[in-house]
């Protein structure tokens, strides 16, 4: 094989395991992608299950309602405070399940699991579909920038295709 310059000089043998390894190095990392988009691509469908789940326990048999106040609203969670028919006073530790736009002092309609009123609430006529936009979004921008990635690190390298 010539070189660059046509002087008939071969490469040295060590280049051609140098570009084995780059391919291999290509190969690993997108496979590590893949596997990264495939994890968080499940999580994300773990995420809506999830609310679907806390949905049919509230809503089966029968889901309880009341009227609650909006006690703290922070960046992990929205307390509310509501009273049962047989008078008790719940104040969920977890929060208020679909909170956007709610804000302390507000009075809001909320759903609950009359088994359990201090684990499940939510904001009455809310439900899992509206985590779909926002995982549905995530999932679509993750493997928007995953896919031409991986195409890049596949692709066969320039000095490759001219041999």
């Amino acid at each position: 094989m010539e070189d660059a310059a046509g002087t008939g000089v071969s490469e040295p043998a060590h280049s051609a395991t140098r570009s084995g390894r780059r391919r291999d190095w290509r190969r690993v990392t997108s496979t590590v992608l893949l596997s990264i988009g495939g994890v968080l691509t499940v999580l994300c469908a773990l995420l809506v299950a999830g609310c679907w789940a806390d949905d049919l326990a509230i809503e089966r048999p029968e889901p309880g309602r009341a009227t609650a106040e909006v006690v703290s609203v922070s960046f992990s969670r929205t307390i509310v405070r509501y009273n049962t028919p047989e008078g008790a006073v719940h104040i969920p530790n977890e929060g208020v399940l679909y909170p956007e736009g709610l804000q302390e002092g507000q009075l809001v309609r909320v759903e609950y699991d009359t088994a359990q009123p201090d684990k499940k609430v939510r904001v009455e006529g809310r439900d899992f579909r509206l985590a779909l936009l926002p995982v549905g979004t995530t999932v679509a921008g993750l493997w928007a920038v995953l896919v031409p990635a991986v195409w890049w690190l596949r692709r066969k390298p320039v000095a490759a295709r001219q041999s």
